[in-house]
């Protein structure tokens, strides 16, 4: 599998992974309604180092990191992942994962932070605690489930 950075011919097959995620609206805090042009908007936009996994030509997954917050939270960073629904249990998430680690270190970054992890998304946090990140707050109900209601969110953290 290679990671790179995405490009703009990615744009089609980044959307194709976007697009079942958000409409799920059971993992991530997006409007379940939100356009390509916006999705691809928040996805890759210029503050965000965005990567595509890909292998036989195929896209398998994406990801981006950035400073988790301005200023003196610049030393913190955020990513986010998703994966192809028919790659889903190929370790894809868990390489673009540790690509971010290796990534944030190499940017300087002293830290990630993961700030809004859906609590019923438990094989998520089950991977990001096999990276070493450790759950430091709970949000209680701040996740409006589609299926379940008002949801914990999760803030997971680790030291790079």
């Amino acid at each position: 599998m290679l990671i790179r950075l995405a490009e703009p011919d990615d744009r089609d097959e980044v959307w194709a992974i976007l697009e079942p995620v958000i409409r799920a609206g059971d993992t991530y805090a997006l409007p379940r309604d939100m356009t390509k042009e916006e999705a691809l908007a928040y996805w890759l936009a210029p503050e965000r180092e965005s990567f595509v996994a890909e292998a036989d030509g195929a896209i398998l997954g994406i990801s981006y990191i950035r400073a988790n917050q301005a200023g003196g939270g610049a030393h913190v960073a955020n990513a986010g992942y998703m994966t192809a629904p028919e790659a889903r249990g190929r370790g894809v998430a868990s390489a673009l994962c540790a690509h971010s680690l290796d990534r944030a270190r190499e940017r300087g970054f002293a830290a990630m932070q993961f700030n809004f992890v859906v609590a019923s998304n438990t094989g998520a946090i089950r991977l990001w605690k096999q990276h070493g990140f450790e759950e430091v707050g709970r949000l209680p109900g701040a996740f409006m489930h589609p299926d379940l209601g008002p949801t914990n969110a999760l803030v997971l953290f680790r030291t790079l």
